[in-house]
């Protein structure tokens, strides 16, 4: 059975040190629990807030992704509706950003986990 890869995890909200587990609990777009995540991976027992406040740091992650958001609408915009007057601007970059909030919220604790946590993948807990 091939591994599955650091990204292919990350794009599939597993956990960082198995690989199978789930990281959240319901789907993204489930808007009353989309936030929920076990304290711990089914899978390997991994505690996902690695210390306290330990998420606190994928607000800049999601920061990031929102900055992103704002110059690709921007940037679209511009070229494709020939510089639209700035209501248009600000409609469309709320819009995106109020439709992508669960996955930016998700994907920003997914790569803290992955990237700051310290934990590495263990090949010993994916086994099935």
């Amino acid at each position: 059975m091939p591994r599955t890869s650091s990204l292919e995890a990350i794009v599939a909200s597993k956990c960082p040190r198995c690989r199978k587990g789930d990281v959240f609990s319901h789907s993204a777009y489930n808007l009353s629990k989309f936030d929920h995540m076990p304290a711990q991976c089914p899978v390997c027992g991994l505690y996902y807030e690695v210390e306290v406040g330990f998420f606190w740091g994928a607000m800049y992650i999601s920061y990031g992704f929102s900055v992103g958001i704002v110059v690709l609408v921007g940037v679209l915009l511009y070229y494709l509706a020939n510089d639209p007057p700035i209501w248009v601007y600000l409609a469309a970059v709320t819009a995106v950003v109020l439709v992508t909030t669960p996955l930016l919220f998700r994907y920003a604790r997914v790569l803290m986990l992955h990237l700051f946590s310290g934990v590495k993948f263990d090949p010993s807990y994916s086994r099935d």
